[in-house]
């Protein structure tokens, strides 16, 4: 058995496959692929394979991980070569090697994005005063139900920068195992602490980290 780490993108009209869908889209391209996939073993024997995130309906991402396993040894450029001919629009493998970490050394994730407003200087003011509270209190839901929770400590602003018809912002959030944050959250925040009408649009995840903020692979 040959284990396998691929890195993808998924874009444009896939960001629309919902995770429950993504596993079944890959299921067919693995099968029109004609890779000798690894089965589990067992009574419903079924294809190995896992994703190491989530990513929420609508978003886009250049970073998205899937483990599989493998019967026989195959070049890297040839797994990736025949996965991407048969991949759906949208979808497409970047690199395929070896797992270095297990999935549990994943810690956060990054985010990009712009605010879109027709009084973007007013807006940019608010967020700063936003991220600049003591506290970020939003509604998430928890195994407890819904709970206040202050996301504040977690957020890490890569960058923000003012361009064309927008504001443009990079962020990291708590990802893993353990605990994971959603961008939405901080535009919930704002909603609630801003009297300026915006939209948020180009949501991509653009990277998937350690604790060092080490690029997991």
């Amino acid at each position: 058995m040959i284990k396998l780490r691929a890195v993808f993108e998924k874009k444009d009209r896939a960001k629309y496959i919902s995770h429950l869908d993504l596993n079944r889209c890959m299921l067919r391209t693995f099968r029109r692929s004609g890779l000798p996939i690894w089965y589990t073993e067992g009574f419903h024997s079924h294809p190995y394979f896992s994703f190491a995130l989530a990513l929420s309906l609508g978003y886009e991402s250049s970073c998205e991980i899937l483990d599989f396993n493998l019967n026989e040894e195959i070049p890297f450029n040839e797994v990736r070569d025949r996965l991407n001919a048969v991949m759906p629009y949208g979808m497409k493998i970047i690199s395929v090697a070896e797992p270095k970490q297990k999935i549990t050394a994943i810690t956060k994730a990054e985010y990009s994005f712009s605010f879109k407003s027709e009084n973007i200087s007013g807006l940019v003011a608010d967020i700063e005063r936003l991220l600049n509270n003591n506290e970020i209190l939003v509604e998430k839901k928890t195994k407890k139900g819904i709970q206040k929770v202050n996301i504040k400590p977690f957020i890490e602003v890569v960058s923000g920068n003012t361009g064309a018809g927008g504001y443009n912002m990079s962020m990291r959030l708590p990802a893993g195992t353990q605990t994971n944050y959603n961008p939405a959250l901080f535009f919930t925040a704002l909603k609630n602490f801003t009297e300026i009408p915006f939209e948020v649009a180009d949501i991509r995840r653009t990277g998937i980290l350690c604790g060092n903020n080490e690029i997991f692979s």
